[in-house]
């Protein structure tokens, strides 16, 4: 699975600079189910989705609905195992983060998001 750089340039803050990308229907599904955690810098963006499920999982995490120009539709914070995320219609793929990375980024609804092959470049 390749792995991107996920980018807030309103905030001017990486959101993960290890996201790797899910985009084919098993890894869609499958997403973080199985892993332990996510360690800070970590992500995976789920293109196309417009929403989440947390069956299987193990550990709460953040949520980033993401429209087709970049712009974060709305997040959910924390949200936990075995809890379904509430469908954006507007969200063209999300990114799931460590918990916590939402608010120590201050991202929020409307703010840009880029996403870049990883490495060390910046908008």
């Amino acid at each position: 699975m390749r792995t991107v750089r996920v980018y807030n340039v309103t905030r001017r803050r990486d959101l993960a600079t290890q996201c790797r990308v899910a985009e084919t229907f098993w890894s869609r599904l499958k997403g973080l189910i199985g892993r332990r955690t996510l360690a800070p810098g970590e992500g995976l963006l789920i293109r196309p989705s417009r929403g989440v499920h947390m069956w299987f999982m193990r550990f709460p995490i953040d949520v980033l609905y993401v429209d087709r120009e970049g712009h974060v539709v709305d997040v959910d914070e924390h949200l936990r195992p075995w809890r379904i995320g509430r469908p954006r219609l507007r969200a063209h793929f999300v990114v799931e983060l460590p918990a916590g990375t939402v608010a120590a980024t201050g991202t929020q609804p409307g703010d840009r998001i880029v996403i870049h092959e990883a490495g060390p470049q910046k908008e």
